[in-house]
């Protein structure tokens, strides 16, 4: 049986694999599940065959009007008959579905796009994109759909393929270097994919825009053998953690030219979210000891500044003091990345706030003001977004609490009493009216759909071992990616500890291990809340010094031993 001792990375084997938690299994109504999934795969057909209909090949539907918007660029505020004569778009939203149409088993209309998409997309084009966007989006699909094509489980005709997609992938990483090209290493926001960078280009962009892009880089490299594309993300990524603060924060946005902070407010949501999620799972896919000392820093410091009770504010990169006592609807990925670290108890405290909201208007609202209980003026809107569902397959597959399958039942009825429409689905554009908006994004078959399917059919996972990137493609954890691990990672006894002191002085992730499996078990101790927390030497908290107070489960902040000598988060005055 798999210990939870092992390293972190084999945690997330560990959460994804239905089959490692089967004992409990038997405690949910199958029937239900099958009839969830189901309804799902017919959401997603709805809007996948409505795209098809009505918006392919350019990026996006508009489900209201039966049209198409291309999103992808600029060009997508152009009529028409301005659109420049080669230009057709990108098929964002086929591209987009590529892995979700494998995971429903429809490998024929997952051949069929896969030879359009080889026949007809070019990015010799005069558009301008989001470099970020177009990275997680269109590389990101590309790569994975490639690794999915060449899978022989996945039933493709045999030789139909010849590496297409990843000739695309590495056509559009070429085009993507330009970008990085710049003298602290930290790329454009923007680049023209026939003309790279253009005059004037704005120097603003996001910490998620300049560190959310070595899964995807990283994965073309290791598939093509040009270390360029992971070097260029690399290099940025390490780049940005050196301007973080004293505390271990990053601010939201920069000038990628003179490496300055614009924004130093910060959180865990929009701007910066992707930047936490790929620490950890480049970690995970890579190997590298980097990723991991860097997340452990910057989830600590998350954890002491960002998280008050079940919710996270934002806060001042410089000084800690909160800024925004906000939720944003982009924060529910976090209890999903912190299921994949292990903190199954944060994880679920956050989600279920995040469910009581969706459930107070129907949907979840982008923004919703936490200091005054109310939405926020004009953030009222809902765009089908994942996070939700996503954070909601994690704990399910963590737990088996059937409590998160009424969670997905939830989510899917919410959606297909709002959103559905004749042509598709369509974004909310005030949760408190329910007034739909003529928009429906790639990301809602990419992952919204995906994950609402994975958490009432998981086979697409048994016996296989993936990560999820932040646009919801699979990426195989390989060990022919990993780098050597050092030998102090690879003992004989995986849960061999050289005494026990040093195992009740050192947190769960510190000692990469699964909270509840190592700190706790055959102690008697309830199960710690945070995979930050230390225990104090002393179980009736009593001490001499500081040296034998631990770190507080909640706040991650260090405990101290006051004059009458107990452990606590002891006021200095």
């Amino acid at each position: 049986m798999l210990a939870c001792r092992f390293r972190t990375w084999v945690l997330l084997l560990l959460v994804i694999f239905p089959s490692l938690f089967d004992p409990s299994f038997s405690h949910f109504d199958s029937a239900k599940k099958k009839q969830m999934r189901e309804k799902v795969r017919k959401m997603f057909y709805h809007a996948y065959e409505n795209y098809m209909s009505h918006a392919f090949p350019h990026d996006e539907l508009k489900p209201l009007s039966r049209s198409f918007t291309d999103s992808l660029s600029e060009l997508g505020n152009l009529k028409l008959e301005h659109l420049p004569q080669n230009y057709n778009g990108t098929a964002l939203t086929l591209i987009e579905s590529l892995s979700s149409l494998v995971i429903l088993g429809n490998y024929t209309e997952f051949e069929r796009a896969v030879l359009w998409l080889s026949e007809n997309l070019t990015f010799d084009v005069d558009a301008r994109v989001n470099l970020f966007e177009c990275n997680i989006r269109v590389l990101g699909g590309l790569v994975s759909a490639h690794i999915l094509a060449t899978d022989s489980t996945n039933r493709l005709v045999q030789g139909s393929y010849k590496n297409q997609l990843l000739i695309l992938a590495e056509d559009l990483g070429r085009r993507f270097l330009p970008a990085f090209d710049t003298p602290t290493g930290l790329p454009y926001a923007w680049i023209n994919l026939k003309y790279g960078v253009m005059k004037n280009e704005t120097t603003e962009t996001s910490t998620s825009g300049c560190g959310s892009l070595i899964l995807e880089m990283g994965a073309l490299s290791r598939l093509t053998g040009d270390p360029r594309y992971e070097s260029a993300a690399l290099r940025a990524l390490r780049k940005l953690w050196s301007m973080r603060s004293s505390l271990n924060l990053l601010g939201t946005t920069l000038d990628m030219e003179t490496g300055e902070w614009i924004e130093h407010s910060s959180g865990i949501g929009a701007g910066v979210d992707s930047f936490y999620e790929y620490l950890f799972k480049a970690h995970i896919l890579f190997g590298k000891e980097d990723f991991w000392r860097m997340f452990h820093s910057a989830y600590l410091a998350v954890q002491k500044y960002f998280r008050h009770g079940p919710w996270y504010h934002e806060a001042d990169m410089r000084t800690g003091k909160a800024t925004y006592w906000q939720l944003t609807s982009l924060q529910a990925f976090w209890p999903g990345l912190q299921v994949l670290v292990g903190d199954i108890a944060a994880a679920n405290s956050s989600h279920r706030e995040f469910v009581h909201v969706w459930k107070k208007f129907g949907v979840l609202p982008e923004r919703y003001l936490l200091d005054h209980q109310m939405l926020h003026p004009t953030e009222k809107y809902y765009p089908l977004r994942p996070e939700l569902a996503e954070s909601t397959f994690y704990l399910y597959q963590a737990t088996k609490d059937p409590w998160y399958i009424e969670v997905g039942e939830t989510i899917v009825n919410s959606l297909n009493s709002y959103t559905k429409v004749e042509g598709g689905f369509a974004s909310i554009r005030d949760v408190t009216t329910m007034q739909t908006e003529d928009h429906m994004h790639s990301f809602f078959l990419a992952e919204t759909c995906k994950y609402l399917y994975l958490l009432f059919d998981d086979s697409f996972l048994v016996d296989r071992n993936y990560i999820f990137t932040t646009e919801g493609h699979p990426l195989p954890v390989l060990s022919a990616w990993h780098e050597r691990l050092p030998e102090i990672y690879i003992p004989s006894n995986w849960t061999y500890v050289k005494n026990e002191r040093q195992t009740k002085r050192s947190s769960a992730m510190s000692l990469q291990v699964c909270p509840a499996l190592s700190l706790n078990a055959g102690h008697g101790e309830q199960l710690a809340e945070s995979a930050c927390h230390v225990p104090d030497d002393q179980s009736d908290h009593k001490c001499f010094s500081d040296e034998q107070c631990g770190v507080d489960s909640t706040s991650c902040r260090r405990r101290s031993c006051s004059m009458a000598g107990y452990c606590g988060l002891w006021l200095v005055i």
